[in-house]
């Protein structure tokens, strides 16, 4: 199936989803020929009552974190729809407004009607929207860290890290559109690590891949007694 619609979550708090990985995931929508949606989230910090009712200036603060969030979501949706019409994407943004705790399974919502979902990971603090939205949603999710790139996106070389089990195979599948835009697919298999049923199997999913017009190559890594 090809990838016809593309869901982009942008994080508005603590911090916002940077720039860069706008442009990145416009891009793919482009290579791909998808329609692409950006959502984000003005997210209100939840606090019990009995905590604002004696904390002073703990409303206000509560207040000042959702302002922030909302102004967040509404310059990250802006900058999405730039990049989006300087490309001549097919595009719509979203602004939900939801408790921080909400926003995972908001996400999931979307991303269960979308062909593929891309869920930037920030390396400063934990993020979990992205492994609730690889195991909720039913559908492929691409994880892109927010570290800027060196150089634009391009679809140069996958990686598929094969190991004959099920979970490698649904991911192959799902990402075909991807392979067959790619200009070099590796498929590779690391051995002595754990029991591969099948030894023949790259190279027999590299028979298949080559149906669909993609051109792979084959390696083995021995993992030698490492993790």
């Amino acid at each position: 199936m090809a990838i016809r619609d593309v869901l982009l979550a942008l994080t508005s708090y603590p911090d916002p989803t940077p720039v860069s990985v706008i442009d990145r995931a416009v891009a793919l929508a482009s290579t791909l020929g998808a329609h692409m949606a950006a959502i984000s989230c003005e997210a209100h910090v939840q606090v019990p009552g009995s905590f604002l009712a004696g904390a002073g200036h703990l409303g206000s603060i509560v207040a000042s974190e959702a302002h922030k969030s909302r102004k967040n979501a509404q310059d990250l949706l802006a900058a999405f729809e730039a990049a989006a019409r300087k490309t001549g994407a097919l595009h719509e943004i979203i602004l939900e407004r939801c408790l921080t705790s909400e926003v995972p399974d908001l996400l999931v919502e979307y991303a269960r009607l979308r062909d593929l979902t891309i869920v930037p990971v920030p390396e400063s603090y934990d993020q979990w929207y992205a492994e609730a939205v690889i195991f909720g949603s039913g559908r492929p999710t691409l994880v892109v860290p927010e570290t800027p790139p060196s150089r634009l996106f391009e679809l140069n070389r996958v990686l598929v890290a094969w190991d004959f089990s099920r979970a490698a195979a649904r991911a192959v599948s799902d990402a075909i559109p991807i392979l067959e835009k790619a200009r070099d697919v590796c498929i590779l298999t690391v051995t002595n690590e754990k029991a591969i049923s099948s030894r023949r199997s790259s190279s027999e999913l590299a028979k298949n891949l080559s149906r669909h017009g993609v051109d792979v190559i084959v390696e083995e890594v021995d993992a030698a007694g490492r993790g």
